[in-house]
This record gives C-alpha cells, sequence and structure tokens, in this order.
C-alpha cells in the first residue's frame, strides 16, 4: 500500500493491494495476463502460500519479495527478490519492512525505464535513495526525545494516528507495531475520513499522533491537523525540519529529514517504530517477543 501510489504513477499500471487472506475468502478473479506480487519476511505465511496457489492454478504471472533465501514464496514464484535484510529475530518487522519497501520502489523504477514523460521522476526518485541512508541515521539521533514523548502515553488505554495519502500506509505499519509489542491499542486513521466519525473520539485526553510531512496534498492533512486543534486536541506532530507551520513553542513534534514523497514513508516510520519500542520499554513488556505472536504465521 505504501507504494501503490508511485507504482501507478511510473508505470501507469493500475494496482490493486489484497490481504492474502481476504482475496482467497472472495474467490477474487485472477487472469493469465495478471502479475500478482506477493510480498512476506518469512516467504511462509500460509494464507500467503495459499493465494499464491491460487494465482499460479490460473495462469498469472507471479513473483515473489522475500528476505528468507530458499522459503516456499521465493521456491513457487515464477521470480522474485530477495531483500537481503539479514535474520530478523524480533516478532515485530521493521528492516525487513522498510527493504522491502525499497525493492518494490526500485522495481517501479524498473519498469518505467523506457517511458521519456516520468524520466526527470524517475531520477528525483533515485537522488533521494542515493540520501536515505544518512537520513535514516539522523532520524535515530531522535531515540531520547522519543523515549521523552512516549512519557505522554503512560496509563493511556488507546492512541489515534493520522496520516493521509501514501502516509495513511506509514500510519498503518505504526499501529500495528504499537499494538504488537506495547500491547496499546492503536488506531490508524485516514486523515481526510477524519470528519466521518472519528472526530467524535478527540478531545484534550486522547493521545493522538499526526504525520503532516510536505507533500502535494500537505494542505489538506493540515486542515485535519487544524480540526484537531479547534477541539482541544493535543497532537504530536511528525513534520519536516523546520517546517514553520509548527512552531517550537506551541507544537509537540519530531521532526524528521525532507526526502521526494515517495520515500518519505521509509523516514516517518522510524518514529513510530521507536515509539513502539519505548512504550514496550516503560511496561517492562518483552519487545522482540509478544505474548501470543509468532514470527511466521504457518497456520490459518
Amino acid at each position: 500500500m505504501a507504494v501503490r501510489g508511485i507504482f501507478e504513477e511510473l508505470t501507469e499500471i493500475p494496482i490493486a493491494v489484497e490481504l492474502a487472506s481476504d482475496f482467497l475468502d472472495r474467490q477474487a478473479p485472477v487472469f493469465r495476463d495478471d502479475t500478482c506480487v506477493f510480498v512476506s519476511q518469512s516467504g511462509e505465511t500460509a494464507d500467503s502460500l495459499m493465494a499464491l496457489r491460487y494465482c499460479l492454478e490460473r495462469g498469472a504471472l507471479t513473483v515473489g519479495i522475500v528476505n528468507n533465501v530458499g522459503s516456499s514464496i521465493s521456491l513457487l514464484t515464477h521470480c522474485g527478490v530477495h531483500i537481503n535484510a539479514g535474520p530478523e529475530i524480533g516478532v515485530a518487522s521493521t528492516k525487513a519492512y522498510t527493504s522491502q519497501f525499497v525493492c518494490m520502489v526500485m522495481f517501479a523504477l524498473s519498469l518505467s525505464e523506457d517511458r521519456a514523460s516520468k524520466q526527470q521522476r524517475r531520477a528525483e526518485i533515485m537522488d533521494g535513495l542515493t540520501k536515505i541512508s544518512d537520513q535514516f541515521k539522523e532520524v535515530l539521533k531522535l531515540d531520547q526525545p522519543i523515549k521523552k514523548l512516549c512519557e505522554r502515553f503512560k496509563n493511556q488505554k488507546s492512541l489515534l494516528l493520522l496520516g493521509r495519502g501514501s502516509q495513511h500506509a506509514t500510519a498503518l505499519e505504526g499501529a500495528l507495531k504499537i499494538k504488537e509489542i506495547s500491547y496499546l491499542h492503536c488506531e490508524a486513521v485516514m486523515s481526510g475520513e477524519l470528519k466521518h466519525g472519528v472526530l467524535a473520539l478527540v478531545d484534550e485526553n486522547l493521545p493522538i499522533v499526526m504525520i503532516l510531512t510536505r507533500d502535494e496534498i500537505f494542505a489538506k492533512s493540515l486542515n485535519a491537523y487544524q480540526q484537531v486543534i479547534a477541539r482541544s486536541g493535543r497532537p504530536i506532530i511528525i513534520c519536516n525540519e523546520n517546517d514553520p507551520e509548527f512552531p517550537n513553542d506551541k507544537t509537540d513534534k519530531i521532526e524528521v529529514p525532507r526526502n521526494v514523497d515517495c520515500l518519505q514513508g521509509l523516514i516517518n516510520v522510524i518514529p513510530l517504530q521507536l515509539m513502539a519500542y519505548w512504550m514496550a520499554v516503560a511496561e517492562g513488556l518483552n519487545v522482540d517477543m509478544p505474548r501470543n505472536l509468532a514470527k511466521s504465521v504457518t497456520v490459518e
């Protein structure tokens, strides 16, 4: 979901993002000229494997993007990519998510290589990829300020995460990490849907984190921020460095480096991962082995 927009923009191919379990439940139509991409850290996830076999039976081209070399998905798909992120011991996936994100962006870049109208955009993205490693290091320096901000979540029962456009996917990923390792109920909401019910939850007591880095729809995202402030909400903002919209004396914020819009989610997700970590540590929880969860879901 995080790369669907840039994939469609560069390749001009319509993309449908599916959860493997729901895809099978619906018996979704698949045709011989379809390409089905399976993204999995372990390459052994049961519902993904069943969805893969379903697509193979219908003659689709299948592509696997996995971390574990020699896994079932890597062996059964027609072609694919090993992301080579290295062993990921903790149940909650972090570096595999980042690596698969980059892999999918590079996939889109390779498919758009012959499109003359996309060359400037492609060059912009490739330049952004060269900067991303150094920007990760800058974000990781925010570890202690993020730990301090997490004190606000002590004894809270719920947390709201807001993002728009591609940053909605970032919010979903952040919410998953918070639920997995800190056991705090966290809901990721598209900012544009705020007025469709969720705004009723907002008051001065509800913890809210909003992703408000600059992109083409920043003005719309800012509108959601203003709606929250007007209801006495006190959101923590993830924004770009030195953004004048969020003065230091009025806003609790996490400032991150700016990159090209389609890569910004790679940077924005790190503060959310750190939040999940520090909230779990504050509660004395096992960050690597959360209760009731396994690294690879091998049964339905």
